[in-house]
Protein backbone atom coordinates (compact mmCIF):
# COMPACT_ATOMS: atom_id res chain seq x y z
CA UNK A 1 0.00 0.00 0.00
CA UNK A 2 2.60 2.55 0.96
CA UNK A 3 5.13 1.96 -2.37
CA UNK A 4 1.76 1.88 -4.40
CA UNK A 5 0.94 5.72 -2.73
CA UNK A 6 4.90 6.66 -3.00
CA UNK A 7 4.30 6.56 -6.58
CA UNK A 8 1.14 8.31 -7.09
CA UNK A 9 0.27 10.82 -4.80
CA UNK A 10 3.37 12.62 -4.99
CA UNK A 11 2.17 14.05 -8.41
CA UNK A 12 -0.36 15.82 -7.12
CA UNK A 13 0.30 16.79 -3.73
CA UNK A 14 3.37 19.24 -3.26
CA UNK A 15 1.00 21.32 -4.73
CA UNK A 16 -0.66 21.29 -0.87
CA UNK A 17 2.53 20.88 0.84
CA UNK A 18 3.50 23.56 3.23
CA UNK A 19 3.25 23.93 7.10
CA UNK A 20 -0.62 25.42 6.55
CA UNK A 21 -1.90 22.07 6.32
CA UNK A 22 -0.15 20.67 9.19
CA UNK A 23 -4.06 21.35 11.08
CA UNK A 24 -5.74 19.09 8.62
CA UNK A 25 -3.64 15.99 10.07
CA UNK A 26 -5.90 13.27 10.79
CA UNK A 27 -5.30 10.61 13.07
CA UNK A 28 -7.16 7.17 12.59
CA UNK A 29 -10.20 6.85 15.51
CA UNK A 30 -13.15 5.38 14.62
CA UNK A 31 -15.08 8.96 15.25
CA UNK A 32 -12.75 10.37 11.91
CA UNK A 33 -13.30 7.33 10.30
CA UNK A 34 -17.26 7.51 10.67
CA UNK A 35 -16.86 11.24 9.98
CA UNK A 36 -14.62 10.93 6.46
CA UNK A 37 -16.67 8.02 4.83
CA UNK A 38 -19.50 9.82 5.46
CA UNK A 39 -18.31 12.44 3.76
CA UNK A 40 -17.11 10.51 1.04
CA UNK A 41 -20.29 8.97 0.74
CA UNK A 42 -21.88 12.67 0.01
CA UNK A 43 -18.88 13.70 -2.49
CA UNK A 44 -19.84 10.42 -4.00
CA UNK A 45 -23.45 11.78 -4.39
CA UNK A 46 -23.13 14.28 -6.51
CA UNK A 47 -24.51 13.27 -9.52
CA UNK A 48 -22.15 14.98 -12.19
CA UNK A 49 -24.19 13.02 -15.09
CA UNK A 50 -27.53 14.59 -14.49
CA UNK A 51 -25.67 18.39 -13.57
CA UNK A 52 -23.78 17.94 -16.99
CA UNK A 53 -27.11 16.56 -18.37
CA UNK A 54 -29.21 19.33 -17.51
CA UNK A 55 -26.48 22.21 -18.95
CA UNK A 56 -27.87 20.51 -22.34
CA UNK A 57 -31.31 20.66 -21.44
CA UNK A 58 -31.37 16.67 -20.98
CA UNK A 59 -32.59 13.74 -18.53
CA UNK A 60 -30.22 11.25 -19.04
CA UNK A 61 -32.54 9.36 -16.67
CA UNK A 62 -34.92 9.25 -19.89
CA UNK A 63 -32.83 8.39 -22.62
CA UNK A 64 -30.27 5.97 -23.62
CA UNK A 65 -29.57 3.31 -20.81
CA UNK A 66 -31.76 6.01 -18.46
CA UNK A 67 -28.20 6.17 -16.48
CA UNK A 68 -26.60 8.96 -15.01
CA UNK A 69 -23.04 7.43 -15.81
CA UNK A 70 -20.30 8.65 -18.01
CA UNK A 71 -21.17 5.41 -20.71
CA UNK A 72 -24.80 6.74 -21.26
CA UNK A 73 -23.64 10.62 -21.35
CA UNK A 74 -21.09 9.98 -23.91
CA UNK A 75 -23.86 8.08 -25.77
CA UNK A 76 -26.94 10.81 -25.01
CA UNK A 77 -24.80 13.99 -25.21
CA UNK A 78 -21.28 13.19 -27.30
CA UNK A 79 -17.75 12.54 -26.75
CA UNK A 80 -17.09 15.45 -24.85
CA UNK A 81 -19.57 15.61 -22.34
CA UNK A 82 -19.04 11.74 -21.75
CA UNK A 83 -15.60 12.23 -21.01
CA UNK A 84 -15.93 15.13 -18.80
CA UNK A 85 -18.89 13.19 -17.06
CA UNK A 86 -16.41 10.16 -16.45
CA UNK A 87 -13.39 12.63 -14.89
CA UNK A 88 -16.04 14.05 -12.82
CA UNK A 89 -17.10 11.06 -11.05
CA UNK A 90 -13.64 9.48 -11.36
CA UNK A 91 -12.13 11.98 -9.15
CA UNK A 92 -15.11 11.70 -6.52
CA UNK A 93 -13.43 8.87 -6.06
CA UNK A 94 -9.81 9.69 -5.48
CA UNK A 95 -9.92 12.69 -4.88
CA UNK A 96 -10.95 12.53 -1.11
CA UNK A 97 -8.81 9.85 -0.73
CA UNK A 98 -5.40 11.15 -2.11
CA UNK A 99 -6.06 14.39 0.91
CA UNK A 100 -6.97 11.50 3.31
CA UNK A 101 -3.58 9.65 2.43
CA UNK A 102 -1.24 12.26 2.07
CA UNK A 103 -2.40 13.69 5.48
CA UNK A 104 -2.80 10.79 7.36
CA UNK A 105 -0.77 10.07 11.00
CA UNK A 106 0.04 6.40 12.04
CA UNK A 107 -0.62 5.74 15.48
CA UNK A 108 -4.77 5.78 15.70
CA UNK A 109 -6.72 3.13 16.19
CA UNK A 110 -8.08 2.63 13.02
CA UNK A 111 -5.47 1.64 10.47
CA UNK A 112 -4.52 3.83 7.22
CA UNK A 113 -5.60 1.16 4.69
CA UNK A 114 -8.56 0.32 6.87
CA UNK A 115 -9.52 4.45 7.05
CA UNK A 116 -9.16 4.42 3.21
CA UNK A 117 -11.38 1.58 2.39
CA UNK A 118 -14.53 3.47 4.54
CA UNK A 119 -13.65 6.32 2.37
CA UNK A 120 -13.29 4.55 -0.89
CA UNK A 121 -16.71 2.42 -0.16
CA UNK A 122 -18.56 5.35 1.00
CA UNK A 123 -17.44 7.05 -2.36
CA UNK A 124 -19.23 4.37 -4.44
CA UNK A 125 -22.20 3.90 -2.09
CA UNK A 126 -23.01 7.51 -2.26
CA UNK A 127 -22.71 7.13 -6.31
CA UNK A 128 -24.56 4.34 -6.53
CA UNK A 129 -27.05 5.44 -4.16
CA UNK A 130 -27.16 9.12 -3.68
CA UNK A 131 -29.20 10.77 -1.09
CA UNK A 132 -29.55 13.59 -3.98
CA UNK A 133 -31.53 11.65 -6.00
CA UNK A 134 -33.74 9.89 -3.24
CA UNK A 135 -30.82 6.71 -3.25
CA UNK A 136 -30.70 6.05 -6.91
CA UNK A 137 -27.76 6.46 -8.86
CA UNK A 138 -25.29 5.04 -11.51
CA UNK A 139 -23.56 1.69 -11.31
CA UNK A 140 -20.21 3.27 -9.98
CA UNK A 141 -17.72 2.37 -12.55
CA UNK A 142 -15.99 5.67 -12.97
CA UNK A 143 -16.00 6.09 -9.41
CA UNK A 144 -15.10 2.89 -8.48
CA UNK A 145 -12.06 3.67 -10.78
CA UNK A 146 -10.77 6.72 -9.39
CA UNK A 147 -11.10 4.33 -5.53
CA UNK A 148 -9.15 1.87 -6.88
CA UNK A 149 -6.16 4.09 -8.40
CA UNK A 150 -5.90 5.17 -4.56
CA UNK A 151 -6.60 1.54 -3.31
CA UNK A 152 -4.77 -0.88 -5.55
CA UNK A 153 -3.03 0.80 -8.82
CA UNK A 154 -2.26 -2.62 -10.31
CA UNK A 155 -5.55 -4.05 -9.69
CA UNK A 156 -7.24 -1.13 -11.91
CA UNK A 157 -4.32 -1.48 -14.65
CA UNK A 158 -5.50 -5.18 -14.84
CA UNK A 159 -9.43 -4.29 -15.04
CA UNK A 160 -8.88 -1.19 -17.86
CA UNK A 161 -6.80 -3.51 -20.10
CA UNK A 162 -9.59 -6.39 -19.75
CA UNK A 163 -12.40 -3.65 -20.36
CA UNK A 164 -10.38 -2.22 -23.25
CA UNK A 165 -10.16 -6.00 -25.46
CA UNK A 166 -13.90 -6.77 -23.81
CA UNK A 167 -14.75 -3.29 -25.51
CA UNK A 168 -13.13 -3.71 -28.45
CA UNK A 169 -14.14 -7.19 -29.45
CA UNK A 170 -17.92 -7.17 -28.59
CA UNK A 171 -18.97 -3.12 -28.45
CA UNK A 172 -20.62 -4.42 -25.24
CA UNK A 173 -19.44 -1.21 -22.67
CA UNK A 174 -21.42 -3.44 -20.11
CA UNK A 175 -20.09 -6.97 -20.92
CA UNK A 176 -16.94 -5.20 -20.07
CA UNK A 177 -17.09 -3.75 -17.17
CA UNK A 178 -19.15 -6.76 -15.50
CA UNK A 179 -16.14 -8.52 -16.56
CA UNK A 180 -13.54 -5.98 -14.78
CA UNK A 181 -15.70 -6.42 -11.77
CA UNK A 182 -15.50 -10.29 -11.30
CA UNK A 183 -11.56 -9.87 -12.15
CA UNK A 184 -11.27 -7.05 -9.57
CA UNK A 185 -10.76 -9.23 -6.71
CA UNK A 186 -8.96 -11.97 -8.08
CA UNK A 187 -6.46 -9.77 -9.17
CA UNK A 188 -6.24 -7.72 -5.74
CA UNK A 189 -5.95 -11.10 -4.47
CA UNK A 190 -2.98 -11.92 -6.58
CA UNK A 191 -1.22 -8.28 -6.27
CA UNK A 192 -1.58 -7.43 -2.75
CA UNK A 193 -1.50 -10.57 -0.61
CA UNK A 194 -1.85 -10.17 2.63
CA UNK A 195 -3.53 -6.42 2.87
CA UNK A 196 -7.11 -7.73 4.45
CA UNK A 197 -8.86 -4.34 4.27
CA UNK A 198 -8.38 -3.91 0.75
CA UNK A 199 -8.65 -7.24 -0.77
CA UNK A 200 -12.02 -7.52 1.26
CA UNK A 201 -13.41 -3.97 -0.21
CA UNK A 202 -12.44 -5.31 -4.03
CA UNK A 203 -14.67 -8.39 -3.49
CA UNK A 204 -17.57 -5.86 -2.18
CA UNK A 205 -17.09 -3.30 -5.20
CA UNK A 206 -16.91 -6.35 -7.80
CA UNK A 207 -19.90 -7.82 -6.50
CA UNK A 208 -21.48 -4.61 -6.05
CA UNK A 209 -21.02 -3.76 -9.51
CA UNK A 210 -21.98 -6.99 -10.80
CA UNK A 211 -25.45 -6.31 -8.88
CA UNK A 212 -25.55 -2.97 -10.32
CA UNK A 213 -25.41 -4.21 -13.90
CA UNK A 214 -28.04 -6.74 -13.07
CA UNK A 215 -30.17 -5.43 -15.96
CA UNK A 216 -28.14 -5.21 -18.38
CA UNK A 217 -26.82 -8.67 -17.80
CA UNK A 218 -30.94 -9.62 -18.52
CA UNK A 219 -30.83 -7.36 -21.78
CA UNK A 220 -27.58 -9.66 -22.71
CA UNK A 221 -29.21 -12.47 -22.44
CA UNK A 222 -31.88 -11.23 -24.43
CA UNK A 223 -29.83 -9.66 -27.58
CA UNK A 224 -31.02 -6.44 -26.66
CA UNK A 225 -28.50 -4.55 -24.97
CA UNK A 226 -26.40 -1.21 -26.35
CA UNK A 227 -23.48 -1.47 -28.41
CA UNK A 228 -20.66 1.44 -28.01
CA UNK A 229 -21.01 3.35 -30.89
CA UNK A 230 -24.44 2.39 -31.93
CA UNK A 231 -26.33 5.20 -33.18
CA UNK A 232 -28.22 7.55 -30.94
CA UNK A 233 -31.74 8.93 -30.89
CA UNK A 234 -32.22 12.58 -30.22
CA UNK A 235 -32.44 13.28 -26.65
CA UNK A 236 -35.46 14.62 -25.37
CA UNK A 237 -35.34 18.32 -24.03
CA UNK A 238 -35.97 18.57 -20.12
CA UNK A 239 -38.71 20.65 -21.23
CA UNK A 240 -40.43 19.19 -23.12
CA UNK A 241 -41.32 16.33 -20.82
CA UNK A 242 -45.19 16.14 -20.23
CA UNK A 243 -46.21 16.86 -16.46
CA UNK A 244 -46.62 13.00 -16.01
CA UNK A 245 -42.60 12.30 -16.95
CA UNK A 246 -41.47 14.33 -14.86
CA UNK A 247 -43.55 12.71 -12.04
CA UNK A 248 -42.04 9.47 -13.13
CA UNK A 249 -38.47 10.68 -13.37
CA UNK A 250 -38.97 12.32 -9.56
CA UNK A 251 -40.23 9.49 -7.95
Amino acid sequence: MEKSHRLIFPLVMPLISGSLFKMFEIIGTPLTAFIFMLLCYFVGGIPFGLLVGRIKGVDLRLEGSKNIGATNAYRVLGKGWGITVFLLDFLKGYTPLAFASYLFIEGGMVPKDLFLVLGGVGAVVGHNFSIFLKFKGGKGMATSAGVLLAWVPISLLVCISLWIIITAVTRYVSLASIAASIVLPISTIIAYQGQWSFMGASLILGAMSVWRHRVNIQRLRDGTEHRFGQKKKEPTKSTDLSESERERVNE
